[in-house]
């Protein structure tokens, strides 16, 4: 199984909204969502099209054999007067989950050396489990912390080592 994670186009950004609708679904049960009078999820598409706007913004597709699997969004953000990065959206098909592609994709991005945030709604049990997945690869085995924001999300925050 050949794994590439690959930088979206702008020209992909159709494709990537269109893959969001999946992700917005299965999230649909704790973000309380409904769908639109087309019968699609809502997307922000101003926001969307800053992960090809902003600096150090990313759109990526994940592929698993030359197969579109999924993507990875990522943001830069500021918390309290510094910038951080947001692993903020990873969403891959159900064909291909349980073969480990998301954690491997998750540990490779979060141990980059940069400071990171990584949210997940509380009622979001598999999200949850894969987070503390992650954080023990890592090595970081404190709990999350209830995001400022919003009462349902909590928070890991991941340090870069100190030398």
């Amino acid at each position: 199984m050949q794994i590439e994670l690959l930088p979206a186009e702008i020209e992909q950004l159709p494709l990537i909204r269109n893959l969001y609708q999946f992700y917005a679904y299965e999230s649909s049960d704790w973000e309380q969502e409904d769908v639109e009078l087309d019968g699609r999820f809502y997307v922000n598409d101003e926001h969307l099209l800053r992960y090809w706007q902003e600096p150090n913004w990313s759109a990526q597709l994940i592929l698993i054999d030359g197969f579109i699997a999924g993507f990875l969004l990522l943001e830069c953000c500021d918390e309290t007067g510094r910038q951080i990065m947001e692993f903020a959206d990873l969403f891959i098909l159900r064909k291909y989950r349980r073969l480990g592609i998301g954690r491997a994709l998750a540990v490779q991005t979060l141990g980059d050396g940069r400071a990171w945030l990584l949210n997940v709604y509380r009622q979001d049990t598999v999200a949850l489990a894969f987070c503390h997945q992650v954080m023990a690869d890592l090595g970081h085995s404190g709990a999350p912390r209830q995001a400022c924001d919003d009462s349902d999300l909590l928070s890991y925050r991941i340090m870069p080592a100190r030398h």
